[in-house]
């Protein structure tokens, strides 16, 4: 017997089209792409672009521009004597936030992340320099540091013959490199310590049956899965040493031993003697410096990726 249905057909339902935008949708997009990549190319990639054109001139920024050729960078090398002291800083400067400050917050952050008592104050306690600007740490460093009134001679006794730890050219360096570092360490454990939360538990577990003790399972199983986190401090580590500048110039302007990169560019574009052109040039083999940092890490680590 054949059974007829009285309900009435369902209506077909039509097929949503995917991949195709309104034009509602195009013009969001393209504000929401747009805006944010003609900032970048008016406020970085523009005045990135200018530097570059403006190193092979000489301008004072009112008369005419004149072409100088490879004049300023010549000159930087050869008749520049505040130039390779410059250099010399900033590279001490990276090799101890990278060497010393960087280790040391991953040291911290790996303890953190044990869940020890009281860990909500520790990470406050360790993060609160980064909230302080680096200007703010130069003023800190003349009450730490100064001959006169400074606290560390006063804690080491050294009142009668005080030592002039930032006016001493052979030791003002490091002295200021301390305060910086206790900055980074506490950026640093930030990081670490977000990219330790995120390793999943199973691969410390399994590394423990295997018979792995702490610190083989760290460096051999967590350490490796670590690797966007160490891109992007290998980044800001860069940055933060190359673009030093408000500390040293809150202390001395820059001078008598913390000769940086960022002030010779400072004292000679905005400076009593205009050297745009000149200037430019420094700011441009800043820019190589700091590029060649992070080409040479991030080429490394697509080959091994790719391995």
């Amino acid at each position: 017997m054949t059974v007829v249905s009285t309900h009435p057909p369902a209506p077909r339902q039509r097929r949503r089209r995917v991949g195709r935008f309104t034009p509602g949708d195009i013009a969001v997009i393209g504000l929401l792409l747009g805006i944010p990549l003609l900032l970048d190319v008016l406020l970085i990639w523009g005045p990135t672009l200018a530097s570059v054109a403006l190193s092979f001139t000489s301008w004072n920024g009112v008369t005419e521009i004149q072409p100088a050729g490879l004049e300023n960078y010549r000159n930087i090398v050869t008749n520049y004597p505040p130039f390779w002291p410059a250099i010399r800083n900033n590279v001490l400067w990276l090799l101890f936030l990278g060497c010393v400050a960087t280790p040391f917050g991953l040291f911290l952050a790996v303890l953190l992340d044990k869940q020890v008592r009281f860990t909500r104050f520790y990470q406050t306690a360790l993060y609160l320099p980064v909230v302080l600007s680096l200007a703010v740490i130069g003023f800190i460093a003349q009450l730490i540091y100064s001959r006169d009134y400074g606290v560390l001679n006063a804690l080491l006794g050294l009142t009668d013959d005080p030592i002039d730890w930032i006016g001493d050219p052979d030791i003002n360096l490091w002295s200021v490199l301390v305060l910086v570092g206790w900055r980074h360490v506490g950026y640093v454990m930030l990081l670490y310590l977000a990219g330790l939360k995120a390793v999943d538990p199973a691969l410390k577990e399994a590394a423990a049956i295997d018979g792995a003790n702490e610190a083989q399972a760290f460096f051999r199983v967590v350490f490796p899965t670590l690797r966007p986190v160490n891109v992007i401090v290998l980044v800001i580590t860069v940055i933060e040493a190359l673009r030093a500048f408000d500390v040293v110039y809150a202390i001395n302007r820059g001078r008598n031993g913390l000769e940086l990169l960022s002030v010779l560019i400072t004292d000679n574009i905005v400076g009593e003697a205009s050297r745009i052109g000149f200037g430019s040039a420094l700011a441009v083999i800043l820019l190589a410096i700091s590029l060649g940092f992070i080409v040479i890490y991030l080429t490394q680590t697509l080959r091994e990726a790719k391995r």
